[in-house]
């Protein structure tokens, strides 16, 4: 087999593969000949059908798919011959494919780049330090008054904070759309949960009217068809509601699956799933830092084959968050550098745990199972069920990989603790940064 390889660019290349006409004819008479002992023809006994006959009727058959099954495995040794590992599957041009000659083709494809981890020293990294103090727990406490609240009809205009139910009709240029309707919907004003515009508008409505309200969907609005489109919402006001506060007794902790212990213990369940979160949000905002230093001090150049892959996953994720996702080139698009990050990571990741021969810590996995399975009210059940999934164990230990290679980083960074509010780690925005 004689194979000849070009370089069309950094990361592309065009391999020509020419297989033996030989190899190919050898092939199909093989398959032809074990016919032979299996077909049935008429005015023949079972197994003494010539071989010409055979041939004849089956030669263009077989030949084909001898010439198909060929291109497979004849690129593969190809690559094992010129010691190429390519990034995606290749595009190939037939160039010859006629019977007694020799098979011949032509292959395009990426390789993956050459990764030299950079070094990392010099690299400041800010660590917050964050303790969970009595206000917070007070602040989580009455967010889980608010969650609990009892609505109380009212005879009055909506103000913020109430709840209008409400039925709806929407249509864009006077034309229905998918999910148009709703009926008995509670909205909170105030909460931000609806497009744009909606919630405000239905400030001062009372119990029976009907009115119109005019709304733009945002251009980023997960729904393609919808986006950036101006919508007109018929509704009808069934319902406007005040809502009422609990108090924080021994029936509100029992709400909540506190059965002994009352507000007391309830307090310290809260304290503990709160310190749960701060560990994870603190270890996030160190890895995003980590990960953020090495694209920046790693700018490789990608293979397009592998981005093209991400984004489709992506888009998949996407549909799976959101319902079905724009579509097109253009919608690609939104996706790619996300897309060209998690590549570039990923390479740059792959080769340090190589160069560093990084092994997965099994005491760190089961610490990670046991830390993730006691945020949930059978904490065994989902030890268990990770222990008999696979494909969930791997998943598990990815992460914990990936952590470890965030440990070797940090090993050659500036680390610097910076003390934090627990509002500021787990809700950062410009006005929480300063905190």
């Amino acid at each position: 087999m004689q194979v000849s390889v070009e370089s069309l660019s950094s990361l592309e290349r065009r391999m020509t593969v020419q297989v033996p006409a030989e190899r190919v004819q050898d092939e199909v008479d093989r398959r032809l000949q074990s016919l032979t002992k299996r077909v049935r023809i008429d005015g023949f006994r079972p197994g003494k059908v010539p071989f010409k006959v055979v041939k004849k009727r089956y030669g263009d058959g077989v030949y084909q798919e001898v010439v198909s099954e060929l291109l497979q495995t004849s690129y593969h040794e190809a690559l094992t011959q010129e010691k190429i590992v390519p990034a995606g599957a290749p595009e190939i041009e037939p160039r010859s494919m006629e019977v007694g000659q020799a098979l011949e083709y032509v292959a395009t494809f990426e390789v993956f780049p050459e990764v030299e981890p950079a070094d990392m020293n010099g690299v400041a990294i800010q660590r917050p330090q964050v303790e969970v103090s009595d206000a917070d727990v007070d602040r989580v406490i009455e967010s889980l008054r608010r969650q609990r609240r009892e609505w109380d009809d009212v005879e009055r205009a909506a103000a913020d904070g109430d709840q209008v139910v409400l039925d709806f009709e929407g249509t864009i240029d006077g034309e229905p759309f998918d999910g148009n309707k709703g009926e008995d919907m509670a909205i909170e004003l105030g909460a931000g949960r609806m497009i744009p515009g909606f919630e405000e508008q239905l400030t001062g409505v009372q119990p029976g009217e009907e009115k119109s309200i005019q709304v733009t969907f945002p251009e980023d609005y997960p729904a393609g068809n919808l986006a950036g489109r101006e919508a007109v919402f018929s509704i009808r006001v069934k319902h406007v509601r005040e809502g009422r506060l609990p108090e924080v007794d021994e029936d509100f902790a029992r709400a909540f699956g506190i059965e002994e212990g009352g507000v007391e213990k309830l307090r310290q369940e809260v304290r503990g799933n709160m310190e749960r979160e701060m560990t994870q949000a603190v270890k996030a905002r160190v890895k995003d830092q980590v990960m953020d230093a090495l694209l920046e001090r790693n700018p490789i150049e990608v293979p397009e084959s592998l981005v093209k892959e991400e984004i489709n996953r992506l888009k998949e994720q996407a549909r799976g968050r959101y319902g079905a996702p724009q579509e097109g080139e253009d919608a690609d698009e939104g996706y790619r550098d996300e897309a060209r990050r998690r590549v570039i990571l990923g390479l740059v990741i792959r080769e340090i745990v190589r160069r560093q021969e990084i092994q997965v810590d099994p005491e760190r996995v089961q610490a990670e199972l046991e830390s993730m399975a006691s945020s949930y009210q059978d904490p065994q059940q989902v030890i268990s069920y990770y222990r008999s999934n696979k494909q969930a164990m791997e998943t598990l230990e990815a992460m914990v990989l990936e952590q470890q290679v965030v440990d070797w980083v940090l090993e050659q960074c500036q680390v610097n603790d910076e003390p934090t509010s627990f509002d500021a780690l787990m809700n950062p925005s410009p006005e929480n940064e300063s905190s």
